[in-house]
């Protein structure tokens, strides 16, 4: 099988046209959207490099596209580092490594998962934002169910309206039925990675993504129907939507008006 084939198959995208059929490379992806640094593993071949550079460009465009915020703010404040076929784990994917700040993107097998591991990125940069009391070495999820998030901004008050929305029912008193689905699953396999609060977030992320209504990329976000994972409900989904909405469009807002 060609690279062309592996890189390609399947990804189908329908979305604005950013690059005008340019041939764009990790330096522009590092500079577009404000990544700390770029690196590509040795085995990326240079075939391989054109076409995972313009891949990776047009699902990270996509993605700052549906959230409203300017390109440069995916980089989570030049913090974030990306890699491509470089220090991945066997049979994942993809990863976030908090300890080195690092998405990475398994050459093969990468695409899809996009979405999910940049909101992990995303999870453990706004810690030191919404718990600035607590070690920033967490993800605000999982310290969401711990600690009372810091009420000071108006922003921390509409992203503490989606992580209600990820693990509470529509009184805020009691688990909904994602997160229940999700602790029974992993009871029941003698597990704890569905019910973790990082991946209830993570995913239910991806699903709103996923379903943005307007843009379609599957090198972004694929396979929620067929992983065999776990997805909030379609109305844990609309409140989450409706939180992540509020959230990134006055956070765009002000990058928009504010630019670094």
């Amino acid at each position: 099988m060609t690279a062309n084939n592996r890189l390609k198959r399947g990804f189908y995208r329908q979305g604005p046209d950013y690059r005008f059929d340019d041939q764009v490379d990790f330096n522009d992806i590092r500079d577009t959207f404000g990544f700390r640094t770029m690196v590509v593993g040795k085995w990326v071949t240079k075939e391989e490099r054109f076409i995972s550079a313009n891949l990776i460009y047009d699902a990270l465009a996509d993605l700052a596209q549906i959230l409203q915020v300017p390109p440069k703010a995916i980089g989570l404040r030049g913090k974030l580092n990306f890699a491509f076929g470089h220090g991945g784990q066997q049979n994942v994917q993809a990863h976030y490594n908090s300890r080195t700040r690092t998405l990475a993107l398994a050459k093969n097998a990468g695409g899809g998962a996009l979405a999910h591991e940049w909101f992990h990125a995303f999870d453990h940069h706004i810690t030191g934002h919404v718990f600035p009391a607590h070690a920033k070495n967490h993800f605000a999820s999982k310290l969401w169910l711990e600690h009372p998030i810091e009420p000071s901004h108006s922003l921390n008050l509409a992203l503490n309206k989606f992580y209600q929305s990820v693990f509470l029912g529509p009184t805020g008193e009691n688990a909904n039925h994602y997160v229940q689905q999700c602790i029974a699953f992993d009871k029941h396999h003698q597990q704890y990675y569905m019910s973790m609060p990082e991946e209830l977030a993570a995913r239910s992320f991806e699903a709103c993504i996923a379903q943005n209504g307007q843009i379609i990329n599957h090198f972004l976000v694929s396979g929620i129907t067929s992983s065999g994972l776990i997805y909030p409900d379609n109305d844990t989904l609309i409140t989450c939507n409706r939180a992540l909405n509020s959230y990134f469009s006055r956070l765009g807002h002000l990058l928009f008006a504010h630019p670094a």
